[in-house]
């Protein structure tokens, strides 16, 4: 399983990061069925039991059919983004989420009791129980649900003002700028952060030889 990219302070946008170009080579992670299951476990949006039954049930070619869906699904929402960062969204962009709504009314979604664990419990709380979401994993295509859900998460509760595309001048990675005074500019210090400042560097150095 090779590491995603979690960048974007937003699970929404994580999904968008799914495919990058961290070190001047493409990678997709969810390119077949096996790549949308290890990401969907990185992002912690299943079960991992949910996830072995899903492989070791899944017919041939099924789980690569649901990728292919999400990468679609991951390809409008990214469209959708980059039309409408930089400023707030308005109730009129409602219709443009409308393949998204469809998405989410498949959902089998159901609330349980379900036992809190010791640790969790503020001290002095006597109530044993908690209310958990979980979810009817019937198919693979199961798998777009919780994704359609961190899209609408993203889309309910951030600020697309402050929805900024790295600055790295081979970088696709998005990102929420939830900073101060929002002035990150990078999807990570270390990596197109460092690039920048070495980049600057360089140039410095040329033009006082020139």
């Amino acid at each position: 399983m090779t590491a995603a990219i979690f960048v974007g302070d937003a699970l929404g946008l994580d999904f968008l990061n799914s495919i990058a170009t961290p070190l001047d080579t493409p990678v997709d992670w969810i390119k077949d069925g096996e790549g949308l299951l290890d990401w969907v476990e990185q992002a912690r949006l299943a079960p991992s039991e949910a996830l072995g039954e899903m492989r070791k049930q899944a017919l041939p070619g099924e789980l690569d059919k649901v990728a292919d869906q999400a990468r679609r699904l991951r390809e409008w929402f990214r469209g959708f983004v980059r039309e409408h960062k930089g400023r707030p969204l308005a109730t009129q962009d409602l219709a443009q989420l409308e393949p998204l709504n469809r998405l989410l009314e498949r959902d089998e979604a159901f609330t349980r009791i379900v036992v809190l664990a010791d640790k969790a419990r503020p001290a002095g709380d006597e109530i044993p129980f908690q209310l958990q979401t979980a979810r009817k994993w019937r198919s693979p295509e199961a798998l777009l649900l919780p994704i359609g859900e961190a899209l609408a998460r993203f889309v309910c509760s951030e600020d697309f003002s402050h929805v900024k595309a790295c600055e790295g001048s081979a970088c696709t990675l998005l990102f929420v700028d939830h900073t101060r005074g929002h002035r990150r500019r990078w999807c990570s210090m270390a990596q197109c952060g460092n690039r920048a400042k070495q980049a600057a560097h360089r140039h410095r150095i040329k033009a006082h030889h020139d």
